[in-house]
């Protein structure tokens, strides 16, 4: 390989000259030119929208993947520009691992039916998450990465160069004012009248004829000043079209972080309706279910009935939309079938949503059976002289 050795000592030189001015500005003994307040408070925002956009993006990946090792896989992935394959969610997971329960344990009994009933809405859930992940990804990640990615990597080129030119900048005017300085000393030396009887004609020939190579050195300073003053002007000009830029940026995040708020809120709009329906099924809506003080397994979170009501919308109960004929049959005149009754045990208190049905204490004994026709995730219950309609998923039949 050929190397131009001309441009390798001069880069080199270039090179040592700015470490020795960097150093002697670090050190107090050599001056640097300022820039002017307005850019330095364009310097200090790029850096501030560089610094917050990178937490953003790293906390919105988290809020996305919490698993580190998954985020790792993706990144490496990104990285090899192969596809991300595709991952399950937790949600579906979950699904798939309920049905293969309800389907190992029983599909018909009441658990193993409402393990079904919970997995399909885990899957919808996990859908849910799905659509979200990716569509943050596009609309809200991909922005802030090809920023970071693309337009700040262009902005610390072009001020690393700026650096640059002003080191140059302020090592020739470090050279000039050297040589002014030599250049009047020798001056000085040169404009006194010699004493031929005390000093050699050769001592005053030498002294003029330094200052005249001095004149030649702040001569060449100069142009080279006029030079490095032109380059720097110029690359301080294309920084700070740059780093105005910077407000380009903002406007296009504001618009992907209303995007994002956007998908968000349609996420956990779906998220909510999914599980509304599945407490339809279940039999149990916001502000009927009220907990013990010690629940052997409350299905529900132990929010207070009065918060839950007033800040989720009333659903009409599923109990009262039985058909046509149930809900004309009065549940005080229905005797007991002769064979079909069985003992259970309550798992967890519930309240009666109406007077058709029956509310009941965790662990206490009632009587139970199923009439024709009617909807088998409810059973009529009998306590004492009390009847009515009692969800199965409460109960636990002994016999």
């Amino acid at each position: 390989m050929d190397f131009n050795m001309k441009k390798l000592a001069s880069d080199a030189g270039i090179f040592f000259t700015r470490a020795v001015q960097f150093t002697e500005e670090k050190l107090g003994q050599a001056e640097r030119t300022e820039l002017d307040a307005h850019f330095e408070n364009l310097l200090a925002r790029a850096d501030s929208t560089k610094n917050w956009t990178e937490k953003i993006l790293r906390q919105t990946e988290v809020l996305l993947q919490p698993n580190p090792s998954a985020r790792v896989e993706e990144f490496l992935y990104e990285k090899l520009d192969r596809k991300v394959p595709s991952r399950v969610t937790n949600g579906e997971l979950l699904a798939q691992y309920m049905a293969e329960a309800a389907s190992e344990l029983g599909p018909s009994t009441p658990y193993g039916k409402t393990l079904i009933k919970v997995a399909e809405a885990e899957k919808r859930l996990g859908a849910a998450e799905r659509d979200f992940i990716h569509t943050a990804s596009i609309n809200f990640l991909t922005p802030l990465r090809n920023f970071l990615e693309g337009d700040w990597k262009t902005i610390t080129k072009e001020r690393r160069l700026l650096q640059n030119r002003r080191l140059d900048l302020d090592a020739c005017k470090a050279r000039l004012k050297k040589a002014k300085a030599a250049e009047a000393k020798a001056t000085c030396e040169g404009d006194t009248v010699p004493d031929f009887q005390e000093t050699r004609p050769r001592n005053y020939i030498l002294s003029a004829s330094a200052s005249a190579l001095w004149n030649d050195e702040v001569d060449k300073s100069e142009q080279e000043l006029r030079v490095a003053q032109t380059e720097f002007d110029r690359q301080a000009e294309v920084t700070r079209l740059l780093l105005e830029g910077i407000s380009s940026t903002h406007v296009n995040h504001l618009r992907c972080l209303h995007e994002f708020v956007e998908s968000q809120t349609t996420y956990y709009a779906q998220c909510y309706r999914h599980m509304l329906d599945l407490q339809k099924q279940l039999g149990r809506f916001p502000g009927t279910f009220v907990g013990t003080t010690e629940p052997a397994s409350p299905p529900l979170s132990s929010t207070s009935p009065t918060t839950t009501a007033a800040t989720m919308p009333m659903e009409p109960s599923v109990a009262g939309l039985a058909p046509p004929g149930e809900a004309a049959l009065c549940l005080e005149e229905v005797a007991p079938p002769a064979s079909g009754t069985r003992k259970a045990r309550v798992l967890y208190d519930y309240e009666a949503a109406d007077s058709s049905e029956l509310a009941l204490l965790a662990d206490e004994l009632i009587t139970v059976y199923s009439l024709p026709g009617m909807d088998p995730d409810w059973l009529i219950g009998e306590r004492g002289n009390k009847k009515g309609k009692v969800p199965v998923t409460y109960l636990e039949l002994l016999s």
